[in-house]
């Protein structure tokens, strides 16, 4: 039996175990926020969403993406 690798990371104040290797982009779509709504920020940083294939996940990564509401 093949056990994956676990990391965790904290999403938004809650921690998650995701499988090693999990990019930015996958967190996203687990959230089923539009990606043209959101800013995304990894350990205090604000990454640009054309990178999010590219960025992977690593143990004790924090990331806060923030879902624009629009209003009047």
């Amino acid at each position: 039996m093949k056990k994956t690798k676990k990391i965790k990371i904290n999403l938004n104040g809650k921690t998650l175990f995701l499988a090693k290797g999990t990019s930015v982009y996958k967190v996203i779509k687990k959230t089923k926020l539009q990606p043209n709504k959101i800013a995304i920020e990894l350990n205090k940083k604000i990454i640009n969403k054309k990178n999010v294939n590219k960025i992977f996940l690593k143990n004790k990564d924090k990331i806060e993406i923030v879902h624009f509401i629009g209003g009047g």
